[in-house]
């Protein structure tokens, strides 16, 4: 495992990364995702911190919209048929080179992008072809920990941990 280039700008994928990659349907055909709370305290401390956040991802939902909406992260390409493509709307959207974004992905719609930026990472549970990519693959599956395992290493090597953690000290 090799450091990370000065990322300025992580982007996810959602459906196997920021959950656990189940669809859940209501009756009405109403999407419903179930999201980890401490990849959430991560997103929103990588947020706070002044760093860029974003996702990519190839489904739309209106339940993704309001959990990056409480986390901070502006930057939500839904509906994605093309990655690659998207990965390019980003990089106009925020002005960041892909060489300084990191990008968590897990199956192999995200592959385009993993070729792309400069740190590729992946979850415990990506598909082979994916974590032969992957230049960080996290200890923990999609869902469960992995977006927070992955802003810790990041945050670790960007030597912003201690700032991190300073966020939720009391005085």
């Amino acid at each position: 495992m090799s450091a990370p280039p000065t990322i300025q700008l992580l982007a996810l994928d959602v459906d196997g990364v920021l959950t656990d990659g189940s669809i859940l349907l209501d009756a009405d055909g109403r999407e419903i995702k179930r999201y980890y709370a401490a990849d959430g305290v991560a997103l929103r401390t990588w947020t706070r911190l002044g760093l860029q956040a974003a996702v990519i991802t190839g489904r739309t939902s209106t339940s993704l919209l309001h959990r990056l909406a409480e986390l901070g992260v502006p930057h939500v390409i839904q509906g994605s048929k093309d990655k690659a493509e998207s990965l390019r709307k980003l990089t106009a959207a925020t002005g960041v080179q892909p060489a300084n974004m990191a990008f968590l992905g897990d199956d192999w719609p995200d592959l385009p992008v993993l070729r792309r930026v400069g740190y590729p990472m992946a979850v415990a549970d990506a598909a082979e072809q994916v974590k032969a990519l992957a230049r960080f693959v996290t200890p923990r599956r999609g869902g469960r920990g992995a977006v927070r395992d992955a802003v810790e290493h990041l945050l670790s090597h960007l030597g912003l941990m201690e700032r991190a953690l300073s966020l939720y000290d009391q005085p």
